[in-house]
C-alpha cells in the first residue's frame, strides 16, 4: 500500500472487501427472503423491525473494533511489525472482553428499546425471539470483525474473503433446514447467523493467529495491557459512537414507519436489504482506502495519501451513479423475490423509497471517502460528529417531516442524513489536508537543506 500505483493498489484491494461485504449482507437478505417466503409477511416485518435496534447495539460493538485496529495499520505501514503484532494482539483481547459485556447488556435492554420504537404488539414476541438468539453472537461477530480487520490492517483482504464464502454456505443451508424442513421461523433464523458468525470467526481467527506471515501474535501481546488497550478503546469509541448516534436516529426512523402500519414495515425492510447490496461497491472502496490512508499515514507518504483520497472521491461517485440506475431499475425485482405472492402494497412502499434513495446516491459515496479517511489518519472523532449529523437529519425527518407530508419524508430520511454528515466530513478533511501540505513542505525543505550541505 506504500508503494506503486494508488489507485490499482487501493481497486485491487477493495474487491475481496466488496465481496465480503455482499456475503456478509447475505447473511440478513437470506434470512429476509426465506422467512418472508416460508412464514409470513408479519414475520418479515419483525424481522426488519430489529434492524435499528441491531445496528444500535451490534453496530456500536462492530464499531469499536474497527477502532482498535487502526494502529496495527499504521505501525504496519511504518514497517514495525513487533509493534503491529502487539496491537493485534491487544485488539483480540479487548474484542472478546466487551463482546461479553455487551451480550449481557444486550439482552436487558432489547426488548425496551423494541417498545420504544413503537413494535406493533402483533409482532413485537416475533422481533424479541430473534434478537435475543442473534445477541448470543455478538462477542463471536467482535471477533470475526476483528480478525478480518488485522488481515487488511497487513495487506490482505483476499483470504477473509473465503472464509465468509463458507458461512455463507452454511447460513443458506442451515436457514433452509431450521426454517423450511424445521418450521422454527424467526428463531430458525437467528440461530442459523449466530452458526454462521462462529464459522467465519473460527476460519479467520486460525489464519491470522497461525499462518498470517505478516504479523506473529504471541501469548504476551493476547495478555492484556491497559496502556494499549485504553489507547485502542480511545481509537474505537468514536467510531462506535457513530454507530450508535446513527442507530438512534435509524430507531426514530422505525418509530415513524412503524405508525405506517406491516405492509410498510415489509416494503422498506425488503427495499433497505436491496439497497445495502447497492452500497457495497462503494463503502467497500471507502474501507479500502482507509487501510491505504493508515499504513501511507504512518510511513509519511502524506503527499500519497492526498492524491489517492481525491482519486477515490471521484471514483467513488462515478461508482454511485451506476448503483443509482441499478437500484432503480433492478430494485424492485429483488424486492420481489422476499414475497411468496406479489403484494400490491408493499412493492408500492418499495419502489417509492428505491426512487428517493437513487435520486441520491453520491450523497452517501462521499460520505464513505471521507469517513474512512479520517478514520485511517487515526482522526475517529469525526465518526461521532458525522454521526450527530446523520441523527439530525433521521429525527427532524420523523418527527416533523412525517407528521407534515407524510410517508414520502420517510423515503427522504437517509439522504438528509447523509448531506449533514458530509458537510462537517469535508470541513474536517480539508483541516486535515492543510496539516499534511504544511508536514509535506517541511519535509521538503529539510531535503533541500540537506542536499545543499
Amino acid at each position: 500500500m506504500t508503494r506503486g500505483s494508488t489507485l490499482k493498489n487501493i481497486i485491487i484491494f477493495s474487491v475481496p472487501i466488496m465481496l465480503s461485504s455482499l456475503l456478509q449482507h447475505n447473511y440478513h437478505l437470506v434470512d429476509n427472503i426465506i422467512v418472508g417466503r416460508f412464514v409470513s409477511t408479519d414475520a418479515l416485518a419483525a424481522v426488519g423491525n430489529v434492524g435499528a435496534v441491531n445496528s444500535f447495539i451490534i453496530g456500536a460493538a462492530l464499531g469499536l473494533t474497527s477502532g482498535f485496529t487502526i494502529p496495527v495499520a499504521q505501525s504496519f505501514g511504518a514497517g514495525d511489525r513487533r509493534k503491529a503484532s502487539h496491537y493485534a494482539g491487544s485488539s483480540i483481547s479487548v474484542s472478546l472482553l466487551i463482546g461479553f459485556i455487551i451480550v449481557v447488556a444486550a439482552h436487558i435492554i432489547s426488548r425496551p428499546l423494541l417498545k420504544l420504537i413503537g413494535t406493533p404488539d402483533g409482532i413485537i414476541d416475533l422481533s424479541a425471539a430473534y434478537v435475543n438468539i442473534l445477541y448470543f453472537a455478538v462477542p463471536i461477530q467482535m471477533l470475526s470483525n476483528n480478525f478480518t480487520a488485522i488481515a487488511r490492517a497487513v495487506g490482505d483482504s483476499r483470504k477473509p474473503l473465503y472464509f465468509f464464502v463458507a458461512s455463507v454456505i452454511v447460513n443458506f443451508f442451515l436457514d433452509l433446514l431450521f426454517i423450511g424442513k424445521f418450521g422454527w421461523g424467526v428463531e430458525g433464523a437467528a440461530l442459523a447467523t449466530l452458526i454462521s458468525h462462529a464459522v467465519a470467526a473460527l476460519l479467520c481467527g486460525i489464519y491470522v493467529l497461525k499462518f498470517n506471515k505478516n504479523i506473529e501474535i504471541k501469548k504476551s501481546d493476547l495478555r492484556l495491557d491497559i496502556k494499549t488497550a485504553s489507547y485502542q478503546i480511545k481509537l474505537g469509541i468514536p467510531v462506535s459512537m457513530q454507530f450508535t448516534i446513527t442507530s438512534v436516529g435509524s430507531m426514530c426512523m422505525q418509530s415513524a414507519v412503524n405508525s405506517f402500519g406491516a405492509d410498510v414495515m415489509a416494503g422498506i425492510t425488503a427495499a433497505n436489504r436491496v439497497e445495502n447490496l447497492t452500497n457495497i461497491p462503494m463503502s467497500g472502496l471507502g474501507v479500502a482506502t482507509q487501510t491505504f490512508v493508515a499504513q501511507n499515514y504512518g510511513a509519511k507518504n502524506y503527499d500519497r495519501i492526498l492524491e489517492s483520497v481525491r482519486k477515490i472521491l471521484l471514483l467513488d461517485i462515478l461508482i454511485s451513479v451506476l448503483m443509482s440506475t441499478a437500484l432503480y431499475y433492478g430494485g424492485p425485482y429483488i424486492v420481489s423475490l422476499f414475497m411468496k405472492e406479489t403484494n400490491p402494497e408493499i412493492m408500492r412502499v418499495a419502489r417509492r423509497y428505491i426512487l428517493a434513495i437513487s435520486q441520491c446516491y453520491s450523497l452517501v459515496a462521499i460520505l464513505f471517502v471521507l469517513r474512512n479517511s479520517l478514520q485511517g489518519l487515526g482522526f475517529t472523532y469525526a465518526n461521532a460528529i458525522a454521526g450527530a449529523g446523520e441523527l439530525a437529519g433521521r429525527i427532524s425527518v420523523a418527527f416533523i417531516f412525517s407528521k407534515l407530508i407524510g410517508f414520502a419524508a420517510v423515503c427522504y430520511a437517509a439522504p438528509a442524513a447523509w448531506l449533514l454528515a458530509d458537510i462537517p466530513l469535508a470541513v474536517i478533511f480539508v483541516i486535515k489536508s492543510r496539516e499534511m501540505k504544511k508536514m509535506i513542505s517541511i519535509a521538503d525543505s529539510k531535503k533541500e537543506l540537506r542536499t545543499a550541505q
